[in-house]
């Protein structure tokens, strides 16, 4: 398959790489003043692998994604990092995870890496198991980044001079986070919220290390960005008592077990900054300079704008280019599972779509713009608008920024992603694969009729796609809505035919032959009616002629299928095969 050029028009993805690419000559050229070499460009992405990691989640890493792979298609070197958020708090059970049930409860306030893995994992622990996944959809998506595991980090003390100067400079640190803190009604003695949030907005960034708001204020008298895990029971239920700036001497208290210690932090690994401060500490000590985030984190008050005034005021840094991006929406979740009970993740969506196909979804809209992905009857035409821009591609006719969202889609800086040598229709590979229950034979003998000019002589040259369309069946059609085949002509619907009904099957019966292949079937399926009125196959239908043909459509499925739809005739009647058609058309 020939590779695509990639437009040289501007789109939202080549925007964003200018303005990275000139922030981080910026930031070199200031580099240069102090005689450090110039950085490599550092964009980020922040997962928590508290439970299934979502399609939502996945615009946090595909939107950094596509604009480093923008830089890297440039010839500047880049790196992608990925901070697996596994030294977060367990902050509860997530619903409808096999293998878990309430017993896990006892496991909150603990680091993810340690709490066990659903009962049956072949995973260490929690986070590992959620993690698996999504590393697996990310090569398949050719998504290429380095990965950060934030337990090892802080376990290893590799930020200890970061904690100890946030330490040192907590009023400073309290001061910024009082500029935003939400203010209590007085009339009513609770928090007021700056921004209602929408319950759907909540879900959309669960599993996020960033939806998690805590800024360390509340624990005691005292403020402290720093939140040690006990030494007993290993949650976090913990409140600092003391701390010395000169002996780095830290004491707390478990208010889960009660256990209390006194220890040096500037030893002492098994703790975290709180996340408005562990955050921007990041971008200061990772030097990055773009990472999007999502809408809950735009408001004042938020991670990203406390953030903004945190890195520069206290770890002298920059806060990167981060633009917020949109809810993803899903169409259609049947036999899902996840931590809202029903949101797909990205292996979900890559059963049944292939990966250029998913790319191109994110791609093709901007951050800030909202989309959703089907998962329903709406995925047919979804495909069909992919493949409609494919030949636009392949004929030259495709505008600029369709072109652009094209080449990001099936091909990155490293090379051009798998795709199907033969992309038949993905309404008709399903409509295969529903009426031959997956039957390899079957499914191959139909596929080479459709077209018997060019046939298709290997089920290899319509995969990943048919692989996908099988899945669609099999997991989102319910049972009640799959294409079962009679067996036996109905033999009351045919002896109560009328003489125009027994014409129309005459008709249709003796074109079979002649008309063979998939167009060939489509031409007479919707000829039979054009005929019987006195017009040539080919005419124009007339709204009259459309209630015609709709009227012996329904005929054909229920004599075929016992239903008044069904998969496109053409497709069904192929699928049937001709001397079966015959024999339930009566014939």
């Amino acid at each position: 398959m020939p590779i695509v050029a990639q437009s040289t028009e501007t789109d939202w993805v080549s925007r964003f790489a200018d303005d990275v690419i000139a922030e981080s000559e910026r930031r070199a050229e200031g580099a240069k003043h102090i005689g450090a070499d110039a950085p490599v460009v550092v964009v980020a992405s922040g997962l928590s692998p508290s439970g299934p990691i979502h399609l939502g989640n996945l615009r946090e890493v595909m939107t950094p994604h596509l604009v480093a792979d923008e830089i890297r298609r440039r010839g500047h070197q880049v790196r992608h990092l990925i901070s697996w958020d596994d030294y977060d708090r367990y902050r509860k059970v997530p619903n409808g995870v096999p293998g878990v049930d309430s017993s896990w409860a006892e496991h909150i306030g603990k680091p993810l890496t340690s709490v066990p893995a659903p009962a049956g994992s072949a995973h260490p622990n929690w986070a590992e198991h959620f993690k698996a996944a999504m590393v697996e959809a990310l090569a398949e998506l050719g998504v290429e980044y380095d990965p950060i595991s934030q337990t090892e980090q802080y376990l290893a003390g590799t930020y200890r001079e970061q904690i100890l100067h946030a330490m040192k400079h907590r009023g400073d640190i309290d001061a910024i986070l009082d500029r935003y803190r939400t203010k209590k009604d007085p009339a009513k003695g609770k928090k007021q919220s700056q921004k209602p949030v929408d319950e759907a907005e909540v879900e959309a960034v669960e599993g996020s290390g960033a939806a998690d708001e805590d800024d360390g204020s509340g624990a005691g008298t005292a403020y402290f960005p720093y939140k040690p895990y006990c030494g007993s029971c290993e949650k976090d239920l913990t409140t600092v008592t003391a701390y010395d700036d000169e002996t780095t001497s830290l004491t707390y208290t478990c208010t889960a077990c009660g256990h209390s210690e006194t220890v040096l932090l500037s030893e002492f690994n098994r703790g975290k900054l709180v996340w408005k401060v562990d955050w921007p500490m990041r971008w200061a000590y990772e030097g990055v300079v773009f990472e999007p985030s999502g809408v809950d984190h735009s408001s004042p008050g938020s991670s990203f704008v406390v953030g903004g005034q945190i890195v520069r005021e206290i770890f002298g840094g920059v806060q990167p280019i981060g633009p917020m991006y949109a809810f993803v929406g899903i169409s259609g979740m049947a036999k899902m599972s996840s931590s809202k009970g029903g949101v797909p993740t990205p292996s979900d969506a890559l059963k049944i779509m292939e990966a250029p196909l998913l790319r191109w979804l994110y791609a093709r809209r901007r951050p800030n713009q909202s989309f959703k992905i089907a998962f329903d009857q709406e995925i047919q035409r979804l495909y069909d608008e992919w493949d409609a821009l494919a030949k636009k591609v392949t004929d030259g006719s495709a505008l600029p920024a369709d072109l652009a969202a094209y080449s990001r889609a099936t091909r990155t800086a490293a090379g051009e992603l798998p795709r199907t040598e033969r992309p038949l229709p993905y309404r008709t590979l399903a409509s295969v694969a529903d009426i031959t229950a997956g039957a390899e034979a079957q499914t191959l003998r139909i596929l080479s009729e459709l077209d018997p000019e060019n046939p298709i002589t290997s089920l290899g040259a319509v995969r990943p796609r048919l692989d996908r369309a099988e899945n669609w069946i099999t997991t989102q059609v319910p049972a009640e809505q799959r294409t079962l085949v009679r067996d036996e002509p109905d033999a009351e619907i045919l002896g109560g035919l009328s003489d125009q009904d027994r014409e129309s099957l005459r008709l249709l019966l003796d074109g079979l032959d002649s008309h063979w292949s998939l167009d060939g079937l489509t031409t007479l399926v919707y000829g039979v009616p054009k005929i019987q009125a006195g017009f040539e196959p080919d005419a124009k239908p007339t709204p009259e002629m459309k209630v015609a043909q709709r009227t012996f459509f329904a005929l054909l499925y229920q004599l075929l299928v016992g239903r008044d739809t069904g998969p496109r005739l053409p497709t069904l009647l192929l699928a049937v095969g001709a001397d079966r058609v015959r024999k339930l058309l009566g014939a």
